[in-house]
């Protein structure tokens, strides 16, 4: 479970990933939790929403590459991939952005149903 995942991180990674995910349920209150690729994610709808996880130097917030490159300026300082995001848990991401992430990847989503 995602709880069971989080319990076993260092404390500094689970408060930053406990936070994430506060934001995100907050964001999209009706999103499900569950475990997908060994990560804690969301899905909306039985579809996936967004990922986040630990590594061993940072954490990641992974809502697909739409959203990040929607979001690229306000990304500049942390390091990103196609679908990826990563910080470290003493520099979460700004709590404005995380919903405006969320927001853009289940707009995605949206538009991709109504296709």
């Amino acid at each position: 479970t995602p709880a069971r995942y989080l319990a076993a991180l260092d404390p500094d990674q689970r408060a930053a990933l406990q936070r994430l995910r506060r934001i995100i349920r907050t964001a999209v209150p009706k999103a499900d939790e569950r475990i997908s690729y060994g990560m804690p994610a969301f899905t909306l709808n039985g579809r996936m929403l967004v990922w986040y996880g630990a590594a061993s130097r940072h954490c990641s917030c992974c809502p697909g590459a739409h959203p990040i490159q929607l979001c690229r300026a306000e990304l500049k300082a942390y390091s990103t991939s196609k679908g990826t995001i990563r910080f470290q848990p003493d520099r979460p991401l700004p709590a404005t952005l995380v919903r405006k992430l969320v927001r853009a990847r289940v707009a995605e989503m949206a538009k991709r149903t109504r296709s």
